[in-house]
């Protein structure tokens, strides 16, 4: 499964940006992807104030766009996040994925609201903006079955292994971390998740932009089932193109049965979407 990474900067025009995505993945196209992925709200400044500006409902113009962009290139498209909105108003970070016929075979919201404060860091809280999602995702490809989350979804490892007992044996993560806890925490945390759950994790960013208020650490990056990063971007634009072997997992799962060894009849993570 061949695997492309546009790192791209984002613009306040949003059809820039839609025009360099499809511009990137006819090029991956071309060069064998099978898989193209983009970062986080890749088509709108990551800033909380601006979400509603730039939010469409489902399957507007910006989701036929990609669709579209899918099924010409022939090619599974993750294009990062865009801002979604419903019919009462509620703004959601949403992660769509497509197949190679354009049709939509996933749709994530991000169920972890991104709001921290850092001492001399970091200040954001995306729940001033946005609905929290309650959903756990996964979806079927001819390589096998996908989870997807979103950034700062990675830190809470119970959504992982949600995914992987629904049978994930590839995550994929659009992200912007940034210049705070990137340069600690990003790659440990894909190595960790990856490793814990003996499945790939593909986490892509966008690009930093040191004109941008909040500023994005980049670093697109492939982890394996063994905890090792195959590939990453540094912080700029780019696109990078990764073959990965899904039978590893199998390979992984067999040689270090952590996954088998559970024991479930102590301790278990549950999916409760009937109480919510």
């Amino acid at each position: 499964m061949k695997i492309a990474q546009i790192q791209s900067l984002v613009y306040d025009d949003k059809k820039k940006n839609l025009d360099q995505m499809a511009e990137a993945v006819e090029k991956a196209a071309a060069d064998g992807a099978d898989l193209v992925t983009f970062g986080e709200m890749f088509c709108c400044p990551y800033i909380t104030e601006l979400f509603a500006k730039y939010a469409e409902p489902d399957r507007g113009e910006t989701w036929q766009f990609l669709s579209d962009t899918a099924k010409k290139n022939h090619v599974y498209l993750s294009p990062g996040t865009v801002p979604e909105t419903d019919e009462s108003g509620n703004i959601y970070n949403t992660a769509y994925v497509f197949d190679r016929d354009g049709q939509q075979i996933a749709k994530y919201r991000k169920m972890h609201m991104f709001d921290i404060q850092i001492k001399n860091g970091q200040y954001y809280r995306e729940s001033d903006a946005l609905t929290a999602g309650n959903e756990v995702v996964v979806f079927d490809t001819e390589f096998g079955k996908a989870g997807i989350c979103i950034c700062f979804d990675i830190r809470f490892p119970e959504l992982a292994r949600l995914m992987v007992l629904k049978g994930a044996r590839f995550i994929i993560a659009p992200a912007n971390f940034n210049m705070t806890s990137g340069p600690v925490h990003w790659q440990m945390l894909f190595r960790a998740r990856a490793v814990d759950n003996q499945c790939f994790y593909i986490g892509t960013s966008c690009a930093f932009d040191p004109e941008r208020k909040y500023k994005t650490w980049g670093h697109s990056l492939i982890t394996d089932p063994w905890g090792r990063v195959l590939t990453e971007a540094d912080e700029g634009p780019s696109e990078q193109m990764t073959e990965i072997d899904l039978t590893v997992d199998d390979k992984m799962r067999r040689q270090l049965p952590l996954l088998s060894a559970r024991r479930s009849d102590i301790y278990d993570v549950i999916y409760k979407p009937d109480e919510k």
